[in-house]
């Protein structure tokens, strides 16, 4: 299985480079049997709030929007659809919850990728599923599981 990443930097900033969104990616889509693709969009805040305003009705940005591609047409590779990532909230994010930001953004990439194999939150019991698989995708790259608070890990 091939995962193919569009990446899209629209924010002029530091950010991971491409080979790490392409290796968090491949980590979550490692269950995908068929080849896929997607892209990821690097945005600023603009960006991100008039997004999510537009496409879920909320006020702001937010770290991370995903527009899984619904379609009827058989497509090689599979179209799984777009990640928009606004960088100065995942950032502050890292920074407010005393993350390694690289990990924040393993984490973001690998929640977005989620979403686009249709993974959701909204129910208690969907929330728990999909945050048991970003916990276990987490750990395969040694990386903690974001939910703990960093206080809480024990050493």
């Amino acid at each position: 299985m091939t995962v193919i990443v569009d990446f899209q930097p629209a924010f002029d900033g530091d950010t991971p480079d491409e080979a790490a969104f392409q290796r968090w990616a491949e980590a979550a889509l490692a269950t995908v049997e068929e080849d896929c693709e997607l892209s990821i969009r690097l945005v600023d805040e603009d960006e991100s709030a008039e997004l999510n305003s537009q496409y879920r009705g909320k006020t702001g940005p937010t770290n991370v929007l995903s527009f899984p591609f619904d379609s009827d047409i058989a497509l090689e590779p599979t179209l799984l659809g777009d990640l928009v990532i606004c960088v100065p909230i995942v950032e502050k994010e890292a920074q407010q919850q005393d993350k390694i930001a690289e990990h924040h953004w393993a984490h973001m990439v690998i929640h977005g990728c989620l979403h686009l194999l249709g993974y959701d939150h909204i129910e208690d019991d969907e929330a728990e599923e999909m945050e048991t698989l970003e916990i276990q995708i987490l750990h395969k790259m040694n990386i903690t599981n974001p939910y703990e608070l960093q206080g809480d890990q024990q050493a």
